[in-house]
Formats: structure tokens, sequence, C-alpha cells
């Protein structure tokens, strides 16, 4: 049990009535599971519905405190009420508070921007079990606690959710941890609560603007996360990227940089780039990774600034990030028996489809076939450009269905194709099974056929049911492998 009032410490309290030294056993934020007796019910508004039309059923089902942005017409006898300006943010600092602030006695390193976000926090999540660190990973493949997963259903998770992962990983000694951090969740305040050793700038692009309607906001989304960063932290940002210092501009936080292009604290050149690797200079002294191209060349450097940030010696940085491999679904190969080298990435915005195209393009001997689509009832403006740019880095491309979602594919396949010219060089085959079927029976020995838009996904979404689906287990199945 807790006191309330020990939770609403860091909570912006605008009113409040009834006895809010009231004890209680859990928190509760969404009706559809079980309010446990006890409980304190922090009444969230959604997209969809809205927690203040169920403080009633909440307090029938048990609770003793409700917070809330509107006090009901009705307050109960016996029932303590309180009233913020925000209850997303508080139920991100209520959840550190009932979970003891699990997330200040770790080294949590947040990992935000559109591309490279999986991949820069899976390699810092690997590099501290390769050292013998326990460690928490939070990402959209899978969260992990040391060797335990744990499926993960948003980027992002909710924050009593984040807090309990954290509490549980401190229980089993976690020292160290690494989380994806999203647009959404950052605006959504979801991530409020938690305290970072440090956070990461990747990269910006168009994405998500369907939930952010331009790309002003999706860009302050981001930048968000590096305002509210401690002076304690660090803030390590891609100078590259035309919003990278920008990001940084009000951060308390001990600015860094790293960077290709420019002198910087983390100063990388690429050497060389093959299908075994890439071959670098960071800083000066040489690194070799087994990751590919010029956008993996700034996730190591992400990755590396990002651990020495964090105390550790170069020459270990080094050592280790040269045995690491890239997450599932991120340039993921597998050739088939004739010499077909079958590539799944998760590339699904236009940006992350041209670096995935272009650093195929530097190592391909022969054709690239590019198999793509753009998921439902997610931003519209990319699918013609997604398919421009297809077009352009491919010896030829098939449009198929990603996610359709509620959506009818057909329609999103001719937005993403009705640019394109009538060259024979492209085609459509909306079923997802029959694309990666016919790509692979007209890829010839030493083709490159890349599957782009779902990686690691495991699922496909039509009409809103979720059905068994693997680019990965598809491809294997039509190499006969």
């Amino acid at each position: 049990m807790k006191q309330l009032s020990e939770l609403l410490l860091n909570t912006d309290i605008l009113e409040s009535h009834g006895n809010i030294e009231v004890a209680v056993s859990d928190i509760a934020y969404d009706t559809r599971k079980a309010v446990a007796p006890g409980s304190v019910f922090v009444a969230t508004r959604g997209t969809t519905f809205d927690g203040h039309s169920y403080i009633d059923q909440a307090i029938d089902a048990g609770a003793v405190a409700v917070v809330c942005e509107e006090f009901p017409k009705e307050l109960r006898e016996g029932v303590a009420y309180i009233r913020t300006g925000s209850t997303h943010y508080a139920i991100a600092h209520m959840s550190e508070a009932y979970f003891g602030y699990p997330s200040r006695q770790m080294k949590l390193v947040g990992v935000t921007g559109t591309n490279g976000k999986t991949t820069v926090a899976t390699l810092l999540f690997s590099f501290f079990r390769a050292r013998g660190l326990h460690a928490l990973l939070l990402s959209t493949v899978e969260n992990k606690i040391d060797d335990e997963v744990f499926p993960a259903s948003h980027t992002t998770p909710d924050p009593y959710d984040i807090s309990r992962m954290l509490a549980l990983a401190l229980e089993r000694g976690v020292t160290h941890a690494a989380m994806e951090v999203s647009s959404h969740a950052i605006d959504q305040g979801r991530i409020s609560g938690l305290t970072f050793a440090g956070g990461l700038f990747t990269n910006i692009t168009h994405d998500h603007l369907d939930y952010h309607e331009t790309f002003e906001n999706y860009a302050r989304a981001k930048k968000q996360f590096f305002d509210g960063l401690t002076s304690d932290a660090f803030a390590l940002s891609n100078r590259d990227d035309k919003e990278g210092e920008w990001m940084l501009k009000n951060t308390q936080a001990t600015k860094y940089l790293y960077s290709l292009r420019d002198e910087a604290d983390f100063k990388g050149d690429i050497v060389s780039s093959t299908l075994s690797g890439l071959d670098m200079s960071v800083n000066g002294a040489p690194l070799h990774v087994p990751l590919i191209g010029a956008f993996n060349a700034y996730n190591t450097l992400a990755v590396y600034g990002a651990l020495v940030l964090l105390g550790i010696d170069e020459s270990e940085v080094r050592e280790t990030l040269s045995k690491l491999t890239p997450p599932r679904g991120r340039l993921e190969f597998v050739t088939s028996p004739t010499g077909v080298v079958g590539v799944v990435d998760f590339a699904h915005t236009p940006d992350a489809l041209e670096n995935v195209l272009k650093t195929l393009q530097g190592v391909a001997t022969k054709r690239i076939i590019t198999l793509c689509g753009c998921g439902g009832d997610r931003d519209p403006f990319k699918r013609p450009i997604m398919g421009d740019i297809a077009h352009e880095f491919s010896s030829y491309s098939i449009f198929t269905s990603d996610n359709p979602r509620s959506e009818d594919p057909a329609l999103i396949l001719e937005a993403m194709t009705e640019r394109l010219p009538d060259d024979g060089t492209w085609e459509i085959v909306i079923d997802r099974h029959e694309a990666i079927e016919r790509a692979v029976a007209m890829a010839e020995p030493g083709d490159i056929l890349l599957v782009a838009g779902k990686g690691h996904e495991d699922y496909q979404i039509v009409k809103g049911v979720k059905n068994h689906f693997s680019d990965m287990e598809e491809l294997k199945k039509n190499f006969h492998i």
C-alpha cells in the first residue's frame, strides 16, 4: 500500500476534495481491466474513449481515489478527488512513485528519431549483455530483461507498464537499460516521470503525420524529450541531420554531437561497406561492425558515443561492437540455394526505404527487386513518395499490401503508383503471399530481393483482423530452405 499523497508528489494538483492521505493498493487507468479494490483511478482521455466517463464505474469496483482533469458533477462520500491539468503526465509520475522510482536507480538511455531507434537501442542492449551486465531493452521488436523476452505491443509502452518493467528489471539486478522513445509517447507524456542518464537523437523525416498533422508538430514532439532531460544527463545528437543541433537547443543536459561530415565529439568516416559489414574510423581509430550502409554508420556512431558517455573505455567499445549483430528485421539477410540474396527490412518511411536501397545499390552486382507497400490508417502523404523511391532505386518493383488495416489495399497501392510511368518495371500484386512468391520466381542468381516495410513483424492486419505473417518465413519457404 502507498499513501496517495506520496504518489502525487510530482503531480500538479489544481484542486482536491477528500482525504489525499488515503492508502491505495494500485493505480488503475484502463477500465477494460479489473479495477482493484483500494486503487486510485486515473481518468485519461484517449482517441477513442474518455476515462472520465468511467469514474463511477471505477468507484463501484472499489477505487478509493480519482485523479482527473474535470471533476464529475457528483462527488461521492469517502472518495478522494484530485484535479490536474494532464492526467497523462500525472499517471507517468504516479507510476514511477508507486514502483519506487526505478529509473533513478539504473542508467537508462532513451533513443528517439524517425529511423534507427530499434537498431541503436538493440545494439546498446546487446553491448551491455556482451559485457556481462544485467540489462533491459524496451523496443518495437521486443522487451527483454537479460535473456527473458516480453512481447512488445507499442514502441513505447504505457507509463504504468514502463515503470513496472523497470521495477522488475531492478529486482533482477539490472544496471543498464536502453529504450526506444516514440513521438507519440513524448507527446502523450508517457515518459515524463522517468529519469534518463542520456538521450540520443538519430534523425527526423516525415512520418506519423496522421497523428501529429504537421512536420513541425512532429519535430517539436521529439525535441520535448531533450527539453526534459536533467543537467545530470547527456544529450547526443546527429549533427548531419538538419534538425540535429536544434533538438538540443534548450536541453539542460550536457550536449554532444556525432557526424560523418563535420567536426564532432564523435567523428566517423566510412572506409568500406560490403555485405560483410562496415569498416570505419571513429575519432581516428579503426572499427569494424557487421552492419552495412551509411545509415548504419550513423547508428554505430550514436551507440559508440552513448557507451563512451556512460563511462565505458573506448577500446572496450570498439572490441565489443565488432562482434554484435543487427536486430531482427533490420537488413536481415538470407540466401537461396540458387544465389538470390533476400533482404528483410522494416523500412516503412521514404527516408528509410531510400537509405536501404542506396545501401544495397552499393553492394549489388546484379538487379535489385523491391517489394513494398504502405500501412493503412496511417500517413497518406508518403504513399506516392514511397512509390517513387522504390521505382527510382530498383530494377523492378512489386507493390503489395503492408498492413492495410481498415483501408482497401488496392486504393493504397493506387496512391503509391499514381505518379509512376508505364515502363514495364513495376507491377501491383495485392496479396503479400503472392507478391513474395512472384518476386522469388522472377529473381535470378546474384539478384538482391528486398522485402521492405514489415521487418520483424510476424503479423498482417487486414480489415481489422490480425493474421500471422512473417516476411522472412515467406522468403525461406519460397527459397525452399
